[in-house]
């Protein structure tokens, strides 16, 4: 099984093509994409309106990394969007550390498009955070639904792996003892 959150839904999306070990996908608050879509296209749709990343150039410090494909840098959400963007719902200790040891996207990660979906041979659940400001929860829905995914939706933000960790957990078991 895989599990992936935030854009680590159109990593495993794109991963688990293929492999026959892969027996479920769980997406966390995630991007679910088609053959062709990339992440900024899915925000672009009316269903992402209103997602506190829409715009890279206010949402986000770029920073160059060694080695990097022209015109590629890590994209860091900036510390004034911070606590009420990424980290909605959690408190301001948790927000602290999250934003302290937030792992980077890469800027061709918004922009890579997706190939042929996972999803459309392995099972799929989706957790939907009712509250999430980067991926609004009508865009999770509508690509959930798209995917046929067991959809369980919780009061969180973009952090319910966090917040509400219990209920993600359920998720994730359920789709293990439906898959073994």
């Amino acid at each position: 099984m895989l599990v992936g959150h935030s854009y680590g839904g159109a990593v495993i999306t794109d991963a688990a093509v293929s492999d026959p070990e892969v027996k479920a996908l769980v997406y966390v608050d995630a991007f679910i994409p088609a053959k062709g879509e990339s992440i900024g296209e899915l925000l672009s749709r009316p269903q992402g309106a209103g997602s506190c990343i829409a715009n890279p150039a206010t949402s986000f410090n770029l920073v160059p990394f060694p080695s990097a494909p022209k015109g590629d840098a890590d994209l860091y959400i900036r510390p004034d969007k911070f606590p009420g963007c990424f980290a909605s719902g959690l408190s301001a200790s948790e927000t602290a550390l999250v934003e302290a040891t937030q792992r980077p996207l890469a800027a061709n990660a918004v922009t890579d498009v997706s190939g042929v979906p996972a999803w459309k041979t392995s099972p799929s659940w989706a957790v939907v955070g009712t509250a999430d400001k980067v991926i609004p929860p009508a865009l999770q829905a509508f690509m959930a639904h798209r995917a046929h995914a067991r959809i369980t939706d919780v009061k969180a933000g973009h952090l319910s792996l966090i917040s509400k960790a219990r209920a993600v957990a359920n998720v994730i078991i359920s789709a293990a003892w439906a898959t073994s």
